[in-house]
Protein backbone atom coordinates (compact mmCIF):
# COMPACT_ATOMS: atom_id res chain seq x y z
CA UNK A 1 0.00 0.00 0.00
CA UNK A 2 1.50 3.05 -1.10
CA UNK A 3 -0.04 6.79 0.58
CA UNK A 4 0.53 9.60 -2.11
CA UNK A 5 0.39 13.15 -0.28
CA UNK A 6 -0.35 16.73 -2.04
CA UNK A 7 -1.92 19.96 -1.47
CA UNK A 8 1.20 21.79 0.54
CA UNK A 9 2.59 25.06 -0.45
CA UNK A 10 2.71 28.68 1.55
CA UNK A 11 0.30 30.64 2.35
CA UNK A 12 -0.22 33.70 4.29
CA UNK A 13 -1.76 33.73 7.97
CA UNK A 14 -5.53 33.66 7.91
CA UNK A 15 -5.37 31.71 5.04
CA UNK A 16 -6.35 28.01 3.99
CA UNK A 17 -4.64 25.31 2.20
CA UNK A 18 -6.22 21.93 1.54
CA UNK A 19 -4.14 18.36 1.93
CA UNK A 20 -5.06 15.22 0.13
CA UNK A 21 -3.70 11.77 0.79
CA UNK A 22 -4.52 8.69 -1.65
CA UNK A 23 -3.82 5.05 -0.62
CA UNK A 24 -3.23 2.84 -3.24
CA UNK A 25 -2.12 -0.82 -3.95
CA UNK A 26 -1.95 -3.97 -6.12
CA UNK A 27 -3.42 -5.98 -3.92
CA UNK A 28 -6.89 -6.23 -1.78
CA UNK A 29 -6.87 -3.87 1.12
CA UNK A 30 -9.30 -2.55 3.51
CA UNK A 31 -8.49 1.10 5.88
CA UNK A 32 -9.66 1.20 9.33
CA UNK A 33 -7.67 4.60 10.12
CA UNK A 34 -6.57 7.23 8.43
CA UNK A 35 -4.67 10.58 8.90
CA UNK A 36 -2.42 13.20 9.14
CA UNK A 37 0.62 13.81 11.55
CA UNK A 38 3.05 17.04 11.36
CA UNK A 39 6.38 17.99 12.27
CA UNK A 40 7.72 21.00 12.82
CA UNK A 41 11.54 21.99 12.25
CA UNK A 42 13.03 21.17 15.93
CA UNK A 43 9.81 19.48 17.37
CA UNK A 44 8.96 15.44 17.85
CA UNK A 45 5.90 14.56 15.30
CA UNK A 46 3.02 15.08 16.34
CA UNK A 47 -0.80 13.72 15.43
CA UNK A 48 -3.27 16.24 14.12
CA UNK A 49 -6.19 14.45 12.83
CA UNK A 50 -7.92 10.45 12.36
CA UNK A 51 -10.69 9.41 9.90
CA UNK A 52 -11.97 6.12 10.92
CA UNK A 53 -13.74 3.66 8.13
CA UNK A 54 -16.86 4.74 9.60
CA UNK A 55 -16.38 8.21 9.34
CA UNK A 56 -16.07 8.93 13.00
CA UNK A 57 -12.78 12.15 13.07
CA UNK A 58 -10.56 12.97 16.04
CA UNK A 59 -8.22 16.36 16.23
CA UNK A 60 -5.31 17.25 18.11
CA UNK A 61 -6.83 20.12 20.71
CA UNK A 62 -4.67 22.77 18.59
CA UNK A 63 -6.75 22.33 15.27
CA UNK A 64 -9.77 21.42 16.36
CA UNK A 65 -12.64 24.02 14.83
CA UNK A 66 -10.12 25.43 12.30
CA UNK A 67 -9.21 22.13 10.39
CA UNK A 68 -11.63 19.61 9.21
CA UNK A 69 -10.65 15.74 7.59
CA UNK A 70 -13.18 13.91 5.60
CA UNK A 71 -13.05 10.76 3.23
CA UNK A 72 -13.52 9.22 0.15
CA UNK A 73 -14.05 5.53 0.83
CA UNK A 74 -14.65 4.64 -2.13
CA UNK A 75 -11.36 5.77 -3.69
CA UNK A 76 -9.36 5.61 -0.62
CA UNK A 77 -8.31 9.31 -0.12
CA UNK A 78 -9.10 11.45 2.91
CA UNK A 79 -8.92 15.64 2.77
CA UNK A 80 -7.35 17.93 5.56
CA UNK A 81 -9.66 21.10 5.05
CA UNK A 82 -7.15 23.34 6.86
CA UNK A 83 -8.89 26.96 7.74
CA UNK A 84 -7.19 30.21 9.76
CA UNK A 85 -3.67 28.92 9.21
CA UNK A 86 -0.82 30.51 12.33
CA UNK A 87 2.26 30.39 11.43
CA UNK A 88 2.69 27.73 14.54
CA UNK A 89 1.10 25.25 11.86
CA UNK A 90 4.25 25.14 9.52
CA UNK A 91 5.29 22.22 9.23
CA UNK A 92 5.96 18.79 7.45
CA UNK A 93 2.34 16.84 7.42
CA UNK A 94 2.48 13.30 6.90
CA UNK A 95 -0.66 11.11 5.99
CA UNK A 96 -1.00 8.38 8.11
CA UNK A 97 -2.63 4.59 7.34
CA UNK A 98 -3.80 1.74 9.44
CA UNK A 99 -4.52 -0.79 6.53
CA UNK A 100 -5.73 -4.63 6.86
CA UNK A 101 -4.29 -6.69 4.08
CA UNK A 102 -5.76 -9.78 4.58
CA UNK A 103 -5.93 -10.46 8.32
CA UNK A 104 -2.95 -8.52 9.28
CA UNK A 105 -2.77 -4.97 10.38
CA UNK A 106 -0.10 -2.66 8.76
CA UNK A 107 0.86 1.03 9.26
CA UNK A 108 1.57 3.28 6.77
CA UNK A 109 3.11 6.45 6.15
CA UNK A 110 3.20 8.86 3.13
CA UNK A 111 6.35 11.16 1.85
CA UNK A 112 5.52 14.51 3.78
CA UNK A 113 3.96 17.83 2.08
CA UNK A 114 5.46 21.33 3.32
CA UNK A 115 3.04 23.77 3.90
CA UNK A 116 4.34 26.92 5.56
CA UNK A 117 2.05 30.07 6.86
CA UNK A 118 3.99 33.06 6.86
CA UNK A 119 2.94 36.07 9.13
Amino acid sequence: VQLQASGGGLVQAGGSLRLSCAASGSGSFSINYMGWYRQAPGKQREWVATIASGGRTNYAASVKGRFTLSGNSAENTVYLQMNSLKPEDTAVYYCNAYVVVKVANYEYWGRGTQVTVSS
